[in-house]
């Protein structure tokens, strides 16, 4: 199981610009701007959904607020 490292402030923008990534894939861009600006949007919702950043593991970070 992966451990959450991510707060809810992070989650949210992440989901934010997610979309905005998604819909701008889908309705504006072209191309090789369109893949990308659609992979990075569904990347950020995958981590917006579980909480968990991989880099941010890697690198020793955390957005969430600990639970005592």
């Amino acid at each position: 199981m992966l451990t959450k490292n991510m707060g809810q402030t992070d989650r949210t923008l992440r989901t934010v610009i997610g979309v905005v990534l998604l819909i701008l894939a889908i309705v504006s861009l072209s191309g090789a701007w369109a893949w990308l600006s659609g992979l990075v949007g569904v990347v950020l919702l995958a981590t917006a959904a579980t909480g968990y950043c991989p880099p941010y593991a890697l690198l020793g970070i955390s957005t969430r607020k600990s639970h005592s």
